[in-house]
């Protein structure tokens, strides 16, 4: 009798087990089927490692790639074709970020009752949020610069721009050899997939903890005499800017009132505040995710830790998740997340698919995101020149970061239009482009206005 029961129970055990297991394997199924299914050594699917069906086109309609006698065509515009590669992709998977790799399984119909035999045979129409024309502007702007420029919409998370440079044309690759510079990272998506030095975009990160954190900061007045000293070493000011309130100091990104609230609010509460505006969020855009900020406030003394409060030292930005933030900023507090993906459909037919919105956690209160807006569009106003931006209201920061391997600094130009009609955030950063506001705000009007017009 033991002995039954002890087999029972080791039956009853192995049963619980395979049960789990079997549970465990349907929960991934559902999650990730569409991934395997769309794995390139699929022969259903594929015909020499390139997918055979699906169009991908942009939010307007406009074809962007799709299968015409069983090869891939691009879109007829040789700059829309660059301006988009590193949101398409290319057949061959050489883009991580490309939509022929990562949404494969949209493009064949795939579904989880019938895997990859839908049950209306042909290829799927999927949409983008994307719009063309204001990628082409972006591409064009960049003018043969390396960097990126991103807009999406804070309030329903449509990316209308993603644009990384540099680019080719896919439908007339390049040979690309080891070591051209010309082509240095052109498999990268500089918007989702890289990090850089953000200069001074920081200090809206900075501004916001010091509002948070510091009682009556905006009725202190700040000195700036070109420089401040810390620990015998100097932070240094372009020129000196002499009294200012933290606003003003804001409208000059003066290095020393930023040193020193820097020091005053310490790397802890430096760390909570990029993790709490998000910088360090691995965002998921439609499960593309991006890559993470990285900062260390705590490991040297109170100079390194001015300068990292000012943005740079060892910060490191991802121009995604500082794009999001402005959308919180202009939002007051939170964003919707980012997304590519519109919809997808039968080919020139019914949709086949929604995507529901989803937004961030509340990065501000709201009191705090309204004064940072109001800040940044003095900013403008006061600084960049609203002539500059004409017909925008639009709010933002610059930055010139330290760069590597070039000989200018990186300009970053980074904000939000406040119009009910265009709720967009944006950000801009132009690799070796110098001054912030010169460099990437010329490139952010152009494409804004591009964006308002569309």
């Amino acid at each position: 009798m033991k002995k039954i029961t002890a087999r029972a129970i080791v039956c009853i055990c192995l049963a619980g087990i395979l049960s789990l297991g079997t549970l465990l394997f349907v929960g991934k199924f559902m999650l990730n089927g569409g991934n395997w299914v769309s794995f390139a050594g699929n022969r259903h699917l594929y015909t020499d490692g390139v997918l055979k069906s699906g169009r991908i086109l942009d939010r307007n309609g406009n074809l962007l790639v799709g299968v015409e006698d069983g090869k891939w065509v691009y879109n007829k515009n040789a700059n829309i074709r660059k301006a988009t590669l590193h949101a398409v992709g290319v057949p061959q998977g050489l883009i991580g970020t490309g939509a022929l790799t990562r949404f494969a399984d949209k493009l064949t119909g795939y579904n989880l009752v019938t895997g990859a035999k839908p049950i209306l045979p042909g290829g799927r129409d999927l949409y983008l949020t994307l719009d063309a024309d204001v990628c082409q502007a972006a591409y064009k702007a960049l003018a043969g610069y390396k960097g990126t420029v991103g807009v999406y919409n804070y309030k329903t998370g449509q990316i209308l721009c993603m644009v990384s440079s540099p680019s080719y044309d896919p439908q007339n690759p390049p040979k690309i050899e080891e070591g051209d510079s010309k082509y240095e990272g052109v498999y990268m998506n500089r918007l989702l997939s890289a990090t850089f030095i953000p200069g001074s975009t920081f200090k809206l990160v900075t501004v916001a903890a010091a509002l948070d954190e510091i009682p009556n900061v905006q009725q202190q007045t700040f000195h700036c005499s070109g420089s401040y000293e810390i620990n015998g070493k100097m932070i240094t000011c372009p020129s000196a800017h002499g009294d200012l309130t933290l606003e003003q100091a804001l409208n000059v990104s003066c290095n020393c009132t930023f040193g020193q609230l820097s020091v005053q609010l310490g790397g802890d509460i430096l760390e909570q505040y990029a993790q709490k505006v998000g910088l360090t969020t691995n965002y998921s855009v439609n499960g593309i995710r991006t890559a993470v900020s990285t900062f260390d406030f705590n490991t040297g003394d109170d100079w390194e830790l001015a300068w990292s409060g000012i943005g740079q030292g060892k910060d490191l930005v991802n121009p995604c998740a500082m794009m999001v933030y402005a959308g919180a900023i202009a939002n007051g507090g939170s964003a919707a997340n980012p997304q590519i993906i519109s919809h997808t459909s039968f080919l020139k037919g019914v949709r086949t698919s929604i995507y529901i919105e989803h937004h961030t956690r509340n990065m501000l209160d709201t009191q705090t995101a309204d004064t940072l807006a109001e800040m940044m569009r003095s900013n403008v106003i006061n600084n960049y020149g609203q002539s500059n931006f004409p017909n925008l209201d639009i709010g933002a920061k610059s930055g010139t970061a330290q760069s590597d391997g070039s000989k200018e600094d990186n300009a970053w130009f980074v904000g939000f239009l406040q119009e009910a009609e265009h709720p967009l955030a944006f950000v801009v950063l132009v690799e070796g482009g110098g001054s912030g506001s010169k460099a990437a705000g010329k490139v952010a009007n152009t494409v804004l206005q591009a964006a308002v017009k569309e």
